[in-house]
């Protein structure tokens, strides 16, 4: 079922809005390294076993490598289903996770983005680099521009985020970023908290 565009992602958000799903299913955006020390990978193999403990599928890009293959061991350890989301690049060079339930080969990185946008109904972001923070902003600005309805939360263990949030914060003040998009930006630092949250998300009223 490939997703290849922006306006495929829509659709097949719309079919999911309608079914009133709910928080049934989680992206988790994270590194393709562990980080230094074990702060980083320990958040991310609570955030599998949250999100089995809540019943949700875990949906991730899909790597055997860094934090997306600890929060997906973890998720898959707690018995929870994981889909993973790929690009044929990254398959060939061997990094695609051997056990999912569903693994998902995509052309362009562009086409995992729109195909994990689909799949879930939020969006959580783990420490990361590049690629990672790609992913934050892409989703959160379809939330901002109404695109799609989903909550973007960061799991900020340690301050790891405090220099992005500050940034928002004096982007804000600076008068490029509206108050309203970053507010739509929730931050925590469990991941059980985190995923309360984006439960309670209401999006706002356009």
């Amino acid at each position: 079922m490939p997703v290849s565009s922006l306006s495929d992602a829509r659709r097949e958000d719309g079919v999911r809005a309608e079914r009133g799903a709910g928080v049934t299913s989680v992206a988790v955006f994270c590194g393709s390294a562990s980080g230094n020390g074990q702060r980083y990978a320990a958040v991310a193999a609570a955030l599998g076993r949250a999100i089995a403990d809540r019943g949700s599928t875990l949906v991730f890009g899909g790597s055997n490598v860094g934090l997306m293959k600890i929060v997906a061991d973890s998720a898959l350890e707690a018995g929870a289903r994981v889909v993973g989301v790929i690009p044929t690049a990254l398959v060939d060079r061997e990094l695609a996770h051997p056990s999912l339930h569903d693994l998902r080969i995509v052309t362009t990185m562009r086409d995992r983005k729109a195909l994990m946008a689909s799949l879930a109904d939020a969006f959580l972001v783990l420490p990361g680099g590049v690629g990672t923070l790609d992913e934050l902003f892409e989703m959160l600005t379809w939330t901002h521009l109404g695109f799609h309805a989903k909550p973007c939360a960061l799991v900020d263990p340690d301050g790891f985020f405090d220099p992005l949030i500050a940034f928002l914060d004096r982007a804000v003040g600076a008068g490029f970023v509206a108050p309203a998009c970053r507010a739509a930006l929730l931050v925590g630092h469990e991941p059980a908290e985190v995923l309360d949250r984006c439960a309670a998300w209401i999006p706002a009223v356009r």
